[in-house]
């Protein structure tokens, strides 16, 4: 081998290592890249732990975390939500930067309904500390009858939330309005699922039944790929890693036509309307996030 061919070896190598350190890709099994946190008597791990199931029943709820914070990239599941009657339940994927005051968060929560009705997915978006960005969208199609993907793509020009392929929230980074915008803090990735029956089904109306328990909600897929934290500190500035490409810093035309289709089909609700909240909308709506 010819030292030339030596070294372009080596400059690969180098390559390929340091994004290995960079971009934290797929595990292999839940166990990989997650822990349980809430009662592990209620998380089941199937396939050799390729799939999981959360259990919810009169004891316990329960939850799990990623072992390792991120700071921008894009993280899914795939989901197949509680069966039959669900009203009352609350099953949540989500990032959070878990600092007690100044906190970041990105939520998806799917509210549990009364059989034969919608599946109601709730978004909300934490900057700086500030929340109360509620967004409510009903799903299209029948969640528990199959597994969907679920997604948070974060970069430095915005946040989307997807459903399948379908962008189903938007959040554009406007700072230079003096809008905040998370990315100073790591986030974890997180889920849980719980009782929730004094709000989230139809506000409350609607109560859990226990006797249709256990509650199920099954996952599998699980996928993160972002800067890892600790890790290398110029990895989050690194306009490189393939989420901060062109292509991911606005949606496409054809996710653009989704969008404004489920905006205008399935929105319920959205916290930039509702007056009796906000009598002067909040900055990012009229920014028009």
């Amino acid at each position: 081998m010819t030292m030339a061919l030596t070294n372009a070896f080596v400059l690969l190598f180098s390559c390929v290592l340091a994004i290995s350190f960079c971009v934290w890709g797929k595990p292999a099994t839940f166990l990989d890249d997650f822990q349980i946190t809430w009662s592990d008597s209620h998380i089941r791990q199937i396939d050799g732990g390729k799939a999981i199931q959360l259990v919810l029943d009169q004891n316990s709820g329960c939850g799990f975390a990623s072992k390792r914070k991120y700071l921008f990239g894009r993280v899914s599941m795939k989901i197949k939500l509680i069966p039959g009657d669900s009203a009352g339940t609350v099953t949540a994927f989500y990032m959070n930067s878990d600092t007690d005051t100044v906190r970041d968060e990105l939520d998806f929560e799917f509210l549990g309904n009364r059989s034969g009705q919608p599946y109601t997915v709730q978004t909300n978006i934490y900057a700086h500390g500030k929340g109360d960005r509620e967004q409510r969208v009903n799903l299209w199609f029948d969640p528990s009858a199959d597994f969907h993907t679920y997604t948070i793509m974060w970069n430095h020009h915005h946040i989307v939330f997807y459903v399948d392929d379908v962008p189903i929230r938007v959040y554009k980074n406007n700072e230079a309005r003096n809008i905040p915008f998370p990315k100073f803090q790591p986030m974890g990735v997180y889920s849980t699922l719980w009782e929730a029956d004094d709000w989230a089904t139809r506000g409350g109306l609607e109560k859990i039944d226990w006797s249709k328990a256990p509650f199920l909600a099954s996952y599998k897929d699980f996928d993160i790929e972002g800067c890892p934290v600790p890790g290398p500190a110029s990895c989050a500035s690194n306009t490189g890693n393939w989420w901060e490409g062109t292509t991911y810093q606005a949606l496409n035309v054809m996710e653009a036509r989704r969008y404004r289709w489920v905006r205008i089909n399935h929105i319920i609700y959205d916290y930039c309307t509702d007056k009796s909240r906000y009598p002067v909308s909040p900055p990012e709506c009229i920014a028009g996030i």
